[in-house]
């Protein structure tokens, strides 16, 4: 096990990442294009994960900056007790030991994830998809020169390039201790992890995210806040299903205002029987559909009789990520946010904002649809366990 690393040496790795990334940016770039010119898929949000630019570079060097100038998460006292019998009794957090990121086409994930785990000293082993592997070993040997150059063990940071069935193998019977595995993916990624890790993991659920419209919506806010939602299609957070108001005034000039406006970005609408009556709205074929996270310039519009059945739809269908409700009624809108079962829940506000460093975390390991440890974007804070310190002279019980 390796001795936890002093919060000065875990900033001055952090920085140093920085550094590199900078200085090395280019040759990122030149690698990465390596990595999505052999990319032969046809799945656009894998394709777009894939790639990494100037600004994708200029978020990594933010990403790991920012981490320096955080707090130190370990150590943290969480509570306090002083026993009858004299002994002093502390709860403070600690990290998990080592965490392992299995992660598909976001060479990103190989600064900012790794970043939080490593901050929050943890070892951290990290296994990326085939698609990305240029990108990610160059990313990982900038971890390796950093951590050289600051004096710290280069086993802090692993790579590990297994195929699918080495993968599973080591899930199943780790050769090394593993505390905690954090899937970042697809729904196939995470079930595969799920059925095969024998640690706790860490579920980055499916979006599968709900824009309500109330009918006391404001309806600029309502299609504002409906386009933001699609307008990166690959991220988690992106909309997939509007909920109409049956009882919206004005609602067949409001739905036409928004399928032009969707249109315009070419996002294919689907409908149900009361949508698809316009003419641009194609019918959905099974109800299954409702189901679906979509990561593709697709959307679904339906129309719902209440606040009530709205709640119950998506704590039917949705993947537990965020959802919204857009009102000017705050009674409608407070009644909503308590009854939604989903990680982030808004009130006239774009789904877009489900994100660590938008919500004030600086960044995030993974967002979770779990309810256990921690809910929605897994940030520094969260990335710990916590530990008893207690302190006697001789007490015994």
């Amino acid at each position: 096990m390796n001795t936890l690393l002093s919060i000065e040496k875990r900033n001055a790795v952090l920085l140093k990442m920085a550094e590199l990334l900078e200085q090395e940016r280019q040759a990122i770039i030149t690698i990465n294009k390596t990595d999505l010119e052999a990319y032969k898929g046809d799945d656009i949000s894998m394709f777009d994960r894939l790639k990494v630019d100037d600004s994708k570079v200029d978020e990594m060097i933010k990403s790991v900056t920012h981490l320096a100038s955080q707090e130190d998460p370990v150590g943290v006292e969480r509570f306090s007790f002083k026993h009858d019998n004299g002994m002093q009794v502390y709860n403070k957090t600690a990290s998990f030991g080592t965490v392992l990121i299995i992660y598909e086409s976001r060479p990103d994930v190989t600064v900012e994830a790794a970043g939080i785990a490593f901050k929050s000293g943890n070892k951290i082993l990290l296994k990326g998809g085939k698609e990305s592997l240029n990108s990610n070993l160059k990313i990982v040997a900038l971890w390796h020169q950093a951590l050289k150059e600051e004096g710290a063990s280069t086993d802090w940071v692993e790579y590990l390039q297994f195929n699918r069935t080495e993968t599973q193998a080591f899930l199943e019977k780790p050769t090394q201790k593993v505390d905690l595995i954090v899937p970042r993916g697809g729904e196939r990624l995470i079930a595969f992890v799920k059925q095969h890790a024998t640690c706790p993991v860490i579920i980055s659920g499916r979006g599968n995210n709900f824009v309500y419209v109330h009918k006391e919506a404001d309806l600029d806010i309502a299609l504002d806040v409906i386009l933001n939602g699609k307008s990166k299609i690959s991220a988690c957070n992106a909309v997939d299903k509007v909920l109409i108001d049956e009882h919206l005034p004005n609602k067949e000039e409001f739905i036409k205002r928004l399928i032009s406006k969707l249109k315009a970005f070419n996002i294919e609408i689907i409908g149900d029987k009361s949508t698809s009556k316009f003419e641009e709205i194609k019918p959905f074929e099974s109800d299954d559909i409702w189901y679906q996270e979509f990561l593709d310039y697709k959307i679904l519009i339906g129309e719902i009789g209440s606040n009530a059945e709205t709640i119950a739809m998506i704590n039917k269908y949705s993947g537990g990520h965020s959802s919204v409700i857009v009102t000017t009624n705050e009674t409608e809108a407070k009644h909503f946010m308590e009854n939604v079962d989903t990680a982030a829940v808004y009130h006239n506000a774009s789904t877009r904002f489900t994100d660590g460093g938008q919500l004030g975390l600086g960044g995030e390991l993974a967002i979770s649809t779990d309810k256990l440890h921690q809910r929605g974007p897994i940030g520094l804070q969260h990335l710990v366990t916590n530990k008893w310190y207690v302190h006697g002279n001789g007490q015994i019980r």
